[in-house]
């Protein structure tokens, strides 16, 4: 396959969500990955949703092999030694007791980027906790801000795992990897995603600066305290988002719903806003979602129908821009040259080219052989 990222090899010994997409990301812009699993697999590939493991695992290289036991080191040493890139997920110290640390490694391959994506980062107080995207968002104040009355609410898209882990670590890698070009020496690459997420928080946190204390959930400009930046019920119990912030786009919004003098709440007072506010709820609620969007979907002024997963997967705009149906979700977030950059191949069965692997790295076939006797390597050719 070609791509920017053609002859980059990466050694990916993540598991779950965020370092398995990050490397999804670069193999589709032509990287090698070889997925290094423990002997039971990635516990991806057990758990629901089905499929996931298989969507962002594909055009991946599987190899299983047992790191407590130092033959298992050795070979994953070996692995290092041909890449020139290494993403790890264990929590700080873990990788170190194994003998597959950054010293470890980069005494091995000096170019070598090591990548660790953690919850919290290498040092501070917390970098021993556990924790999952719900945990990261809580802790940097996204959560709060996202809440409504009921209290805040469990997103249904893992920003500090992707947002935080994958795409901030692709950042790094790509960032490490032409100094190393460069250089010839590697990059130690720390992701936390918890400090990711705060990162890219700018919005909420110049807001808060700004007025001296946070602003309530559902109280600030982007989170629904004004009436043309928040999501509206319509009579069949869905919804439409509207997003006419600017000036100019509210003015269409109200023209286009025949209430012209409703324009003057952007420049009016709280309780102006509030009036607009209760009018076009009562407005929206009158008609069906379709039918609210199919009359201001030509207006410009920014509104939306909020659809479900599988209607947004069945949208004809998605479907025109070759990312809708079976490969929503399943194909990268750009284009290069106007083309999808996507390597090709499904997800691998656990350990499928261990053997192939080792061969590559000199190990002769009786050796290969004795490795899986002895439990070091796991898999087959076609994989368990």
């Amino acid at each position: 396959m070609t791509g920017p990222l053609a002859g980059v090899r990466i050694l990916d010994l993540t598991q779950l969500l965020p370092g398995p997409l990050c490397t999804r990301h670069l193999a589709d812009l032509g990287a090698e990955v070889i997925k290094l699993e423990p002997p039971e697999g990635d516990p991806l590939r057990r758990m629901a949703p089905a499929g996931l493991f298989e969507d962002i695992n594909r055009g991946k290289a599987s190899i299983a092999l047992d790191l407590k036991r130092p033959e298992g080191v050795e070979i994953a040493l070996r692995l290092a030694e041909a890449a020139d890139v290494l993403v790890e997920g264990f929590r700080p110290g873990v990788t170190a007791r194994l003998g597959l640390g950054w010293e470890a490694v980069r005494a091995r391959n000096p170019r070598l980027v090591y990548c660790s994506i953690t919850g919290y980062g290498q040092d501070g107080p917390y970098r021993d906790r556990p924790g999952h995207d719900i945990n990261y968002l809580a802790i940097t104040g996204v959560l709060q801000q996202s809440a409504n009355p009921a209290g805040p609410a469990v997103p249904a898209l893992q920003v500090a795992d992707i947002a935080g882990g994958s795409l901030a670590a692709a950042l790094g890698i790509l960032a490490a990897l032409m100094e190393a070009r460069r250089s010839g020496r590697g990059r130690h690459v720390d992701v936390a995603m918890a400090e990711a997420v705060l990162a890219q928080a700018v919005v909420p946190l110049a807001s808060a600066r700004a007025r001296g204390e946070a602003p309530p959930p559902g109280g600030d400009t982007l989170t629904g305290a004004l009436p043309w930046y928040r999501v509206y019920a319509c009579a069949d119990g869905r919804h439409l988002a509207v997003g006419a912030l600017e000036e100019r786009f509210w003015r269409r919004l109200c023209e286009a719903l025949g209430r012209p003098e409703w324009a003057d709440a952007h420049c009016g007072d709280e309780a102006r806003r509030s009036e607009v506010a209760a009018a076009l709820e009562a407005l929206f609620a009158t008609r069906s979602r379709d039918a609210w969007a199919a009359e201001l979907a030509d207006a410009g002024c920014c509104v939306t129908p909020v659809l479900d997963p599988l209607e947004a997967a069945a949208d004809p705009h998605f479907a025109a821009r070759g990312v809708g149906g079976e490969a929503a979700g399943r194909v990268p977030p750009l284009r290069l040259d106007g083309r999808i950059p996507r390597r090709p191949g499904g997800a691998p069965a656990l350990g499928a080219h261990g053997p192939a692997l080792l061969v590559a790295l000199g190990y002769d076939r009786e050796a290969v052989a004795a490795l899986r006797a002895a439990g070091v390597v796991h898999g087959s050719d076609g994989g368990e």
